[in-house]
């Protein structure tokens, strides 16, 4: 999801993201689900998620060296971060893609 400039030309996305998975997993779904709601929360539309199947592509691992799945990396903005698991601590991944400070509670 990006959103467009005034010359009508897709603006380039803020937050790039790749989610690593293997196959249609039970997982792999729920890391998807889970990501693109905290995207739609907290992104305001100014992200891209490319999903990578390494099942299909298992040479694409390497590039980002991915040990465990899922993983999500997030390549922009700078520096690279990675977060593997199912996306389902809101707080953990929110944490991990500097959304939220570490000492931030909720409600407070």
């Amino acid at each position: 999801m990006t959103k467009s400039d005034r010359a009508g030309k897709p603006a380039a996305p803020k937050w790039e993201l790749k989610l690593y998975v293997a196959g249609q997993t039970a997982k792999s779904l729920q890391a998807f689900s889970n990501l693109k709601h905290i995207c739609e929360v907290h992104l305001d539309g100014e992200y891209h998620i490319e999903v990578i199947d390494l099942l299909k592509n298992p040479q694409l691992a390497k590039g980002d060296q991915i040990l465990a799945l899922p993983t999500l990396v997030r390549k922009l903005p700078a520096p690279v971060k990675k977060i593997i698991g199912d996306l389902s601590n809101t707080e953990r991944v929110l944490v991990g893609l500097d959304l939220r400070s570490r000492n931030t509670k909720v409600g407070v």
